[in-house]
């Protein structure tokens, strides 16, 4: 399998992304978005959605790194700040603060807000960018990477085409409690990028 990609940075890249991301989080804001439409309507909505944060991540993954280039940030910096950051959506996710907007007739909501910032957020987007600086550039990598970045979103597409299905199974507390855990999980992502980050600027002092 590692002759084909990193079985190693693909999970690590999986689990970040879907943990930030969080498929079934997304449901209960999903059916809030789109409490209007009809069956066809939301499939077509999930679909969107997907696209549209799949195509924000795919882009910032591509072309991140000259992004950093031209504003001269380094590696640690990145991490120090995309730490921080994701740890500001794990405490969200803890005490359960996370923002929930109404639907509006007046905009595509596939689109805004739930492709983005919902989906490929702050936090989604910093991580896909740490994950292509942690690699070493080899094809495997950048194919494990892809191939994450797919899975997750293919997740997302499924999460929030059986919406309704998942609410009902899982129910209110359910939900409540898949979203605490990926708070748990994120938090103790964001800290350990803010030691490595603090590990990385003392190493090159």
């Amino acid at each position: 399998m590692n002759a084909v990609l990193d079985g190693t940075l693909f999970l690590t890249t999986f689990l970040t992304l879907f943990v930030i991301m969080d498929p079934p989080g997304t449901v209960p804001v999903f059916l809030a978005l789109t409490s209007t439409m009809t069956a066809k309507q939301r499939a077509r909505a999930a679909r969107q959605a997907v696209l549209v944060a799949f195509g924000v991540i795919l882009a910032f993954v591509l072309f991140g790194q000259g992004i950093l280039n031209f504003l001269h940030i380094s590696v640690p910096a990145l991490q120090a700040s995309g730490g921080l950051l994701l740890l500001l959506v794990a405490m969200d996710l803890l005490t359960g603060k996370t923002e929930e907007p109404q639907p509006s007739g007046k905009v595509n909501v596939a689109l805004v807000p739930l492709g983005t910032p919902l989906l490929a957020g702050p936090g989604a987007i910093v991580a896909s960018m740490l994950a292509v600086q942690g690699s070493d550039g080899s094809v495997q990598d950048w194919v494990a990477i892809l191939l994450a970045i797919l899975a997750v979103h293919l997740s997302l597409f499924l999460a929030m085409r059986f919406a309704g299905l998942i609410h009902r199974v899982l129910g209110d507390g359910g939900t409540i409690l898949v979203t605490r855990i990926a708070g748990l999980l994120l938090a103790a992502i964001a800290v350990q990028l803010i030691a490595d980050a603090i590990k990385a600027f003392i190493e090159a002092a």
